[in-house]
């Protein structure tokens, strides 16, 4: 994002989706659990902090004097998997099905349900029941169709050597392989790819910076360390995707042009921002961003839909710590609210910020 932009939310979309006529299929949709490694010491898990996420490895909310940026870190589990016979690193945060989300240790959206209606807003991911055979991806970053969202398909039969998907089709087409579709979508964003990667920061000073890491992934030992933002009420967030994909260089993270479709069917939660006011950890410096509800809640996506607030008069601005109090501020005209951010208005856009950590609000704004 630029250093001169915002974004927030400014719509409350509260649909209550179930699992209903979702595809209950139960998928091992990664490869094995790497053991972590042994190279150094990690800090221990915040006490305070409550996973979202099976994939959490370590968690610390604040720098702790570790460098100057106002953010902490989550380590996450780092997958494998293949695209066009190449390796390719992910994690895994969330799932539109309530089972397949359990049992994969992932947040369960039901929002992401709705990605159904929306062609071309997400990719595939091919599954095998072989745990130890990496899953295939349809796309990567760098690619105009690439989504950290895909659909899961199930593939069996003969399925050694199919490390991609027109090997898959092939072997499917030949009768020696059977692909099964589901309805289960889930958000797996990509850290490494054939030629690219989410870029560690080398600063640490700002939120968002060059880039989302912490540190360079260890691929051989399946770990990657994001930095982990605040945000009311009571949520911990990572940043790794835009659909304004001009503004990704800026804000650190790929561009995922498709995600923008995400807004027209409901798939996506508000999330605002402020550029202005009470200093503080935000991404622009200022107080932290509001959800319109705790991560988890059947009402949250991990999908922002982006709005920017900005104090008609900052000399009266205070700390605010939920989407009511936001409106309420609108409503009042001490907040002016813009669709994405002020240099974007009235063009929203979409930003992918999983949240895999829950934890008390520790910003008080003095």
């Amino acid at each position: 994002m630029s250093r001169s932009a915002a974004q927030v939310m400014t719509r409350r979309r509260v649909l209550e989706l179930t699992s209903a006529g979702i595809a209950g299929t139960v998928l091992a949709v990664c490869a094995p659990a790497a053991a972590p490694p042994t190279s150094s010491p990690r800090p221990s898990p915040s006490p305070a902090a409550e996973k979202l996420v099976g994939d959490v490895l370590d968690v610390s909310l604040s720098p702790a004097g570790r460098w100057k940026g106002p953010f902490g870190s989550v380590t996450l589990r780092l997958h494998k998997g293949s695209f066009d016979g190449g390796d390719v690193h992910f994690i895994r945060t969330d799932a539109s099905e309530q089972t397949f989300a359990r049992q994969n240790g992932l947040v369960f959206v039901p929002l992401m349900a709705t990605m159904l209606n929306a062609p071309g807003s997400f990719g595939d991911l091919y599954v095998f029941a072989e745990a130890a055979q990496p899953p295939v991806f349809s796309t990567i970053p760098a690619r105009p169709d690439y989504s950290p969202a895909f659909r899961i398909h199930r593939v069996t039969g003969s399925t050694s050597g199919l490390a991609s998907v027109s090997r898959i089709k092939d072997a499917a087409g030949k009768g020696t392989a059977t692909i099964e579709t589901t309805n289960v979508f889930v958000n797996y964003p990509l850290v490494r790819w054939p030629g690219g990667g989410l870029q560690k920061d080398p600063d640490l000073a700002e939120p968002l910076g060059k880039g989302p890491l912490i540190e360079e992934p260890d691929q051989a030992g399946g770990r990657v360390v994001f930095k982990l933002h605040e945000c009311f009420p009571g949520s911990r967030y990572i940043v790794t995707d835009t659909s304004a994909v001009p503004m990704a260089p800026m804000m650190g993270v790929v561009g995922s042009a498709p995600t923008q479709k995400l807004k027209g069917v409901g798939a996506v939660a508000p999330i605002t921002i402020f550029v202005n006011g009470i200093k503080g950890p935000g991404v622009m410096g200022f107080q932290p961003a509001i959800f319109n509800t705790k991560a988890g809640d059947p009402a949250w996506s991990p999908f922002w839909d982006h709005f920017a607030v900005r104090w008609k008069d900052p000399a009266k601005a205070k700390v605010v710590r939920s989407q009511q109090e936001l409106e309420e501020l609108v409503r009042a005209g001490e907040l002016e609210r813009f669709n994405g951010t002020p240099d974007t208005h009235p063009n929203g856009f979409v930003v992918n910020c999983p949240s895999p950590v829950l934890a008390p609000n520790a910003f008080t704004g003095t």
